[in-house]
C-alpha cells in the first residue's frame, strides 16, 4: 500500500484514470506512475477488479486519479500551471496537451482530453506581467489577452514597446 503525502491532489475521472496518469508521466519531467490499485467489489462506477484508484506524480506533485465514473466534471478552478522556459518548451507541452485530445483555450490555458485545465505559461510573460514599468506590464497584459498558446517573442515585444 501506498502511503500517500501529507498533501494530495486527488483527480475524478470516468474509468480512465491510469491513461491519464500515463500520459501525464510521457509528457512532463519529474512524473511518474505509482501504484494502481483495483476496486474490491462491484461500486456504482464500476465492478470488482477494475482499476478503482492510481497514484501517479505531475512534474514532483502527487496526485491520486480516482475513477469515481462521469459525476463529476472538472473545470477551470482547478488547474495545473507549467512554467516554461522557451518557446520550444511551451510549444512541447502545449502540443502535447492538444494532439491528445485536448482544446486550446485563451492566455495559454489548454484543457487535456480528461477536461483538466492546464496553464502553459512562459517565465517571460510572468515577468512582463510583474514588470516595474506599469506601461510595459500593460502591454505584456493585452499582448496575452489576444493569445491562445503564448508566443514568447509577441510577448517580448511588447514589453519593449
Amino acid at each position: 500500500m501506498v502511503i500517500p503525502a501529507k498533501n494530495t491532489i486527488c483527480l475524478w475521472f470516468d474509468g480512465d484514470a491510469e491513461e491519464a496518469a500515463r500520459f501525464y508521466a510521457d509528457t512532463f519531467p519529474d512524473s511518474s506512475v505509482g501504484e494502481i490499485e483495483y476496486a474490491p467489489g462491484d461500486y456504482p462506477s464500476g465492478k470488482k477488479g477494475d482499476v478503482l484508484t492510481v497514484w501517479f506524480t505531475v512534474m514532483g506533485i502527487p496526485c491520486l486519479g480516482l475513477n469515481g465514473g462521469p459525476g463529476v466534471k472538472h473545470n477551470e478552478a482547478f488547474s495545473f500551471q507549467v512554467n516554461t522556459e522557451d518557446q520550444a518548451e511551451t510549444d512541447q507541452y502545449w502540443n502535447a496537451i492538444i494532439e491528445h485530445g485536448g482544446e486550446a483555450n485563451v492566455c495559454g490555458w489548454c484543457r487535456d482530453k480528461w477536461g483538466i485545465s492546464w496553464q502553459i505559461t512562459p517565465l517571460v510573460l510572468t515577468q512582463g506581467i510583474s514588470d516595474p514599468d506599469k506601461a510595459a506590464a500593460k502591454r505584456v497584459f493585452d499582448a496575452m489577452m489576444t493569445m491562445t498558446k503564448i508566443d514568447i517573442a509577441a510577448i517580448e515585444a511588447a514589453r519593449r514597446g
